[in-house]
């Protein structure tokens, strides 16, 4: 595996090799797992409307999410749980997150770019491709802002199931995050089984 810097990948690579884009779900909250997505877009079958899920209403990216896995060449999801963030802290579980996402691509990319300023550790994987972190990359790379929205809609609908397994927190609603009525409903009750005891609201509230 070759890593390089964005400026250093060239045209010719962005043209003709698989480029999977990384990008995850999930590193700010308190409860709840951090997912990642992998995905290689078929240059073939444009889909219009890609962009950072954070800037989509949740139906355009339901919508969105459902075109890219009918439409692109190949994608995968990668997960670590709470357990795993409070064992190796929320970076190290979520490069885990994406290794495994990467992993599960049923074709090998020639090239990974990754949302953010580092990239995840593939040795092992006897994948020989080059590698790049491109800040705020959901933004500005097409098949890294699709693996943001396939993360965001996994995870969303990861939390909704969570709250019937949970209920009281209103994890469907905030979907983990450090929301006043999270906070209210973790002193009221105290940590479930999937909050990250590791994270120091949680951990003012008692063993749970």
């Amino acid at each position: 595996m070759k890593r390089v810097d964005s400026r250093q990948v060239t045209f010719d690579l962005r043209r003709t090799g698989l480029i999977a884009g990384v990008d995850e779900a999930g590193r700010g909250p308190l409860a709840g797992p951090v997912v990642a997505a992998a995905v290689i877009l078929d240059r073939r079958r444009p889909i219009r409307g890609i962009a950072d899920s954070k800037v989509l209403a949740p139906a355009v990216r339901e919508e969105l999410s459902f075109r890219i896995r009918a439409r692109c060449v190949a994608w995968g999801l990668g997960w670590a749980d709470a357990t795993e963030i409070d064992a190796m802290n929320i970076l190290q579980a979520t490069m885990l997150a994406m290794r495994r996402a990467i992993l599960g691509l049923h074709c090998a990319p020639a090239h990974v770019i990754v949302d953010g300023d580092r990239c995840p550790d593939l040795r092992g994987l006897r994948l020989d491709c080059s590698m790049e972190a491109v800040i705020a990359g959901d933004a500005s790379v097409t098949c890294v802002g699709a693996a943001s929205i396939l993360a965001k809609v996994a995870r969303d609908a990861h939390m909704r199931e969570l709250e019937r397994c949970y209920p009281g927190y209103g994890l469907a609603g905030h979907k983990g995050y450090a929301t006043p009525e999270h906070l209210a409903a973790l002193l009221r009750l105290g940590p479930s089984p999937v909050h990250r005891r590791s994270f120091a609201p949680v951990q003012s509230c008692g063993p749970g």
